[in-house]
């Protein structure tokens, strides 16, 4: 994570994990819950439901369906004994090596997976609605869309107020878009 490089020592590492742990107890809940779910999914070939995210074993494969519709999928899962000598979900992908092998998870890598790809389907919708109003997009980078457009014509604050729409799968969820304009592109 980089704490090491920042010039942190190995021993001030952990009471910063547990105080964040302490202050973020509902984010460390869900992690678990996740774990579990993923775990009885493949264990009892079964469909779990954690809110609004399902976990289904089906053909050996375990596939998250997102609160989109969307489906994350894992190849031939398996459980197996971790190195928290706990049971553990593994299953094969493309591992550092760029070989096909059997890749260790757990619930907080899993809700990684889950927050990354329900933020794509956001972003995704956005754009949409973006090319739908008439703007132009040239790119789009992780959380950003860059738009080229004519001075005096299109607004800023429009943008803003399209990007900000929950789509119907995410209804109250809180989104806030902000931005910037340039006569070319920088991060801000």
């Amino acid at each position: 994570m980089g704490a090491l490089e920042m010039g942190l020592k190995e021993e001030e590492l952990q009471p910063l994990v547990t105080a964040w742990r302490n202050a973020n107890q509902n984010i460390t809940k869900f992690w678990w819950n996740i774990d579990k779910a993923s775990i009885t999914a493949v264990k009892e070939r079964t469909t779990v439901k954690v809110g609004k995210i399902e976990f289904t074993y089906c053909g050996g494969i375990l596939f998250i369906t997102l609160p989109s519709g969307r489906k994350l999928s894992y190849m031939k899962p398996r459980l197996q004994i971790n190195k928290f000598d706990r049971e553990g979900l593994t299953y094969e992908g493309i591992g550092e090596s760029k070989k096909w092998t059997r890749i260790e998870t757990y619930g907080p890598k899993l809700v990684e997976n889950i927050v990354q790809a329900a933020s794509r389907d956001l972003l995704a919708e956005a754009m949409l609605r973006l090319h739908e109003a008439g703007y132009e997009i040239v790119m789009h980078i992780h959380d950003e869309v860059v738009i080229e457009a004519h001075i005096n014509r299109n607004s800023l604050e429009e943008v803003c107020e399209i990007m900000s729409i929950a789509p119907e799968w995410a209804e109250g969820l809180f989104l806030k878009a902000d931005g910037y304009e340039c006569s070319y592109y920088k991060k801000d």
